[in-house]
């Protein structure tokens, strides 16, 4: 038996922030990150909306960096004191990440960051309140996927927290929340999203459902990324949508080796997280073209690169997301993105150490050992393909 779980509702296009003054409800906790929502006056915005809908709201702001257990505590400290109904996360995936942990946290205050850390474990939510997702980029999905990536500042070791629970009840994504974006983060996070569509189709648990919107997320994202990075506000637009169908992938098939890599480097190396995903896409392509190199050059042959054989689709889509990196002056190797060799040796073994225990890696399409792993860091250190 299968199972797909995506939000109750999901309001997209202009105007679909309208919804909020429709909520039912008392008291909104807002999570953010920082300026730019309140720049662009998206904020106020949202405020002026839920208050239309006679709903209560405090903001729960500073979750600038990737989320932590620190920062989810001192978030769940203002929700105890708030007692809202509704957690509402607005932001790119670390503040709705954070914001999914915090709502977890407020409705279990004893459950343990041990205990959360165990997937599929966790229990019922929505005795206490309701989650809401609002994108500002154009990405990570968290207002679609079931997922909160913490880090524990002690260990520097991310922790991807995974339920169905943590299913948001409302997504809404909005354009408009994306009108601005930067232009490094329109790339980290376009790459992201396709990284998604590629892990989903090619992950064990991959479904006739995830299949469907994995591979057609992937078509659209090829025709509309680098124009979004360029500032073709249509396009960022198809952007949004795409990056939220392949979240609906991701969080019913999972994902790889991709992101297993990301997750235990992207501390260690301070490199964004859709950033280090476009790095180790390719090498974990060619590492995984050994069992699901047909599904590869499926999605090659859809989004249009040219190849008589698989071999050469394959090879074509490698090639494809390393143009593309360089087209957005996005890096394809950790020296690139300035890594030292000194620094890479010092944390190799113990980042491939942690990569193999990932979630991420148990669905990856190829069984992977440290070894392996080690490697798959190795080639994506020096630049060089993945042949083993």
């Amino acid at each position: 038996m299968n199972r797909f779980t995506i939000p109750r509702d999901i309001y997209f296009g202009g105007n679909s922030l309208d919804k909020l003054k429709e909520l039912e409800g008392k008291k909104a906790a807002l999570v953010i990150g920082g300026g730019s929502i309140k720049k662009t006056g998206n904020l106020e915005r949202i405020q002026g909306l839920l208050l239309e809908a006679g709903i209560e709201n405090r903001v729960i702001e500073g979750v600038n960096t990737e989320p932590t257990v620190q920062m989810v505590k001192e978030g769940v400290d203002v929700l105890n004191d708030f007692e809202p109904d509704w957690v509402i996360g607005i932001g790119g995936g670390s503040v709705m990440d954070a914001a999914k942990a915090m709502w977890l946290f407020y409705e279990h205050p004893d459950l343990t960051f041990k205990e959360a850390a165990k997937p599929f474990t966790l229990p019922k939510l929505r005795t206490k309140a309701k989650y809401a997702g609002i994108p500002t980029t154009s990405g990570s999905a968290a207002e679609i996927s079931n997922l909160s990536v913490i880090t524990d500042e002690k260990t520097n070791i991310k922790y991807p927290l995974a339920d169905f629970e943590l299913t948001p009840d409302i997504a809404i994504i909005d354009p408009v929340m994306v009108e601005s974006m930067p232009k490094h983060i329109t790339a980290y996070t376009g790459m992201d999203a396709f990284t998604h569509c590629i892990e989903a189709y090619v992950a064990k648990p991959r479904t006739v459902f995830t299949d469907a919107l994995a591979i057609e997320g992937a078509a659209i994202i090829k025709n509309n990324l680098a124009d979004s990075y360029n500032g073709d506000q249509e396009a960022r637009k198809e952007m949004h949508n795409a990056q939220a169908m392949a979240g609906m992938a991701f969080a019913n098939a999972v994902l790889g080796n991709v992101h297993s890599l990301a997750h235990k480097s992207g501390p260690t190396f301070d490199i964004p997280h859709g950033c280090a995903n476009a790095i180790y896409l390719p090498y974990v392509i060619q590492f995984n073209r050994t069992v699901v190199a047909d599904r590869f050059a499926t999605i090659a042959k859809r989004i249009g690169l040219e190849g008589n054989t698989n071999d050469e689709l394959v090879d074509a889509l490698v090639s494809y997301i390393r143009n593309l990196n360089t087209e957005m002056n996005v890096p394809n190797s950790l020296q690139e993105f300035g890594v030292t060799e000194e620094i890479f040796n010092k944390h190799v073994d113990e980042m491939a150490k942690n990569a193999v225990t990932d979630p991420c890696t148990g669905t990856n399409p190829r069984e992977t050992s440290i070894e392996e792993m080690k490697q798959l860091y190795v080639s994506a250190f020096y630049g060089k393909d993945v042949n083993f």
